[in-house]
């Protein structure tokens, strides 16, 4: 029988109980499960220093994984981890990337059903994890913006009909009507692909494929294969940039000619100042930052790949 230690944020609504009490029933005849709610680091540091050897899964959205992990990180304990994922965020990206059902029943029934698998995560040179997806310049600021607009959009609706997942499609709007254009240095394992006297409109690097509930800025990336991928957008003119948009929306802008799109172990912008999002996290003004790929760093309870086709 699976043990699982299932973690949600104190600041969750009733809806999400509700729909996290109905997913866990259906998986309590073949899983002991303890749930537990914690609302700060401390609260979280407490609760996986009793995790043991269950499955930690995390009840929640982009956030709170980036959060668990993070701290299992800092704890020296993310190798020897597995972790589990029941999607209850806005945006849900990391789940979407790894095949993980939206629905939170089907998503609970995984748990027990699925296999375990290594993913890989992203560190930078302060020691600070990137689960998903990292971005800077114009996606950076749409999510400034749309974070302010999720909150005030956030109590709005009913459970997955809360309108709190415009924020980030209304941040980018906004973003691009007055979008920063960025002199950096962008450096993929040792070698300068753009320079300072080349503006870009943003850089990604991913481990998931999408920001923001569904943008794919990094379509083809893929969080076990040992490698992180880069994007890197030179649309900076008023048509080229609403261009880049629409292939965003199709998931055709690597081809463009004014976007970079390579694989890379270790990648270096400097140059700004610039704002990082990171798992939705927003940080900076930095100067420089340097991330790299730890191949397979944890596990996750993830769809046999036979039934993720």
């Amino acid at each position: 029988m699976e043990s699982l230690l299932v973690i949600t944020n104190k600041g969750a609504g009733t809806a999400d109980e509700e729909v996290l009490d109905r997913a866990l029933a259906s998986v309590f005849d073949r899983a002991s499960v303890e749930v537990v709610a914690t609302a700060d680091p401390g609260e979280l540091d407490s609760v996986l220093h009793r995790a043991g050897s269950r499955t930690i899964v995390v009840a929640g959205g982009d956030g709170s994984l980036h959060a668990v992990v993070a701290a299992l990180h800092r704890r020296h304990d993310l190798a020897g981890a597995t972790i589990g994922l029941i999607p209850l965020g806005t945006g849900n990206d990391f789940a979407r990337a790894m095949d993980i059902p939206l629905d939170a029943e089907e998503a609970a029934r995984l748990l027990v059903e699925g296999e375990v698998r290594p993913v890989d995560l992203i560190v930078d040179e302060l020691g600070g994890i990137v689960v998903n997806n990292v971005h800077v310049g114009a996606g950076a600021q749409a999510s400034r913006r749309g974070a302010r607009w999720k909150e005030r959009l956030g109590s709005v609706g009913y459970g997955k009909l809360n309108l709190g997942r415009l924020g980030y499609p209304i941040g980018a709007m906004l973003a691009a009507v007055r979008p920063p254009y960025l002199r950096l240095r962008v450096e993929v394992d040792g070698e300068v692909v753009v320079d300072v006297d080349d503006p870009v409109l943003m850089v990604a690097v991913g481990n998931g494929t999408s920001v923001g509930g569904g943008a794919e800025l990094t379509p083809h990336a893929d969080a076990e294969d040992g490698k992180v991928d880069v994007m890197v957008s030179r649309s900076t003119g008023p048509l080229a940039r609403f261009g880049y948009a629409a292939n965003v929306a199709r998931r055709s802008h690597p081809e463009r000619d004014d976007v970079l799109y390579l694989r890379a172990s270790r990648v270096t912008v400097a140059g700004g100042p610039f704002w990082c999002a990171a798992d939705g996290e927003i940080s900076g003004p930095e100067r420089t930052r340097t991330w790299h790929v730890e191949p397979a760093a944890f596990s996750m309870r993830l769809p046999r790949r036979d039934d993720a086709g």
